[in-house]
C-alpha cells in the first residue's frame, strides 16, 4: 500500500473504472462514489487523504461542493479536481478553496501519480516533524525535571555547606566537637 486512500467522486463509470484500475495497480486503497452527494457521504462516514473529483457532475453537489464539503470535515484531506472543461477562473476559485491540484481530463497517469506521491511524500514529513515535535516536547519536559532536581539538590547541599561553615568558625566549641559536628552535618 502507498498508505493514501482515495475517494474517486466522477459520474462517468468509465472514468471511474478506469481511476479504480490505475490507483489499485499503484497499491493505493480506493473509495468510489458516482456523484456528489455520494462522495459527500463517503468522505463522512470513511477515512479519507485524497479526494479525486470530477468538477462537473449532475444535480446541486459537483467538484466545488465536494471539495468545500472534504475540508469543512477535514482540512488536511487532499483535494484535486478533475475536469474537461479547464478554465482558470474555475481552476483559481478551486485554489481558494483549499484544492490541492487541477487535472484536465483525459487525465494523464503520470501527472497524477506524481501528484499523489507529492501528497504522500508531505503526509510523510508532516507525521515525521509531529514526531520530532513530540521527542522534544518529552525532552524539553525531562530537562526541565531534570534541572528543577538538580536545583533543589544544589540548595540542599548549600544549605549543608553553610551549616559546616557555621560550626567550624563557631568559637564556642572545642575543635573535636566541631569536626565531629561537621561529619555528621556530612553524614545527614
Amino acid at each position: 500500500m502507498n498508505g493514501l486512500t482515495i475517494l474517486v467522486v466522477d459520474d462517468d463509470p468509465v472514468v471511474r473504472r478506469l481511476l479504480e484500475q490505475r490507483l489499485y495497480k499503484e497499491n493505493y486503497e480506493v473509495l468510489l462514489a458516482e456523484d456528489g452527494y455520494q462522495g459527500n457521504d463517503i468522505v463522512s462516514k470513511n477515512h479519507v487523504d485524497v479526494v479525486l473529483t470530477d468538477l462537473m457532475m449532475p444535480g446541486d453537489i459537483g467538484g466545488i461542493e465536494v471539495l468545500e464539503f472534504a475540508k469543512s470535515l477535514e482540512r488536511n484531506i487532499e483535494v484535486i479536481l478533475i475536469t474537461a472543461h479547464s478554465s482558470v477562473d474555475t481552476a483559481v476559485e478551486a485554489m481558494k478553496k483549499g484544492a490541492s491540484d487541477y487535472l484536465e481530463k483525459p487525465i494523464n497517469f503520470t501527472e497524477l501519480f506524481l501528484r499523489l506521491e507529492r501528497i504522500s511524500t508531505m503526509r510523510g514529513l508532516l507525521r515525521s516533524a509531529e514526531d520530532l515535535r513530540q521527542a522534544m516536547d518529552v525532552t524539553e519536559h525531562t530537562a526541565a525535571e531534570t534541572i528543577q532536581n538538580l536545583e533543589i539538590e544544589a540548595s540542599a547541599l548549600q544549605t549543608r555547606l553553610d551549616n559546616i561553615e557555621s560550626v567550624l568558625t563557631s568559637a564556642s566549641m572545642l575543635s573535636e566537637e566541631k569536626i565531629a559536628q561537621a561529619i555528621s552535618i556530612l553524614q545527614s
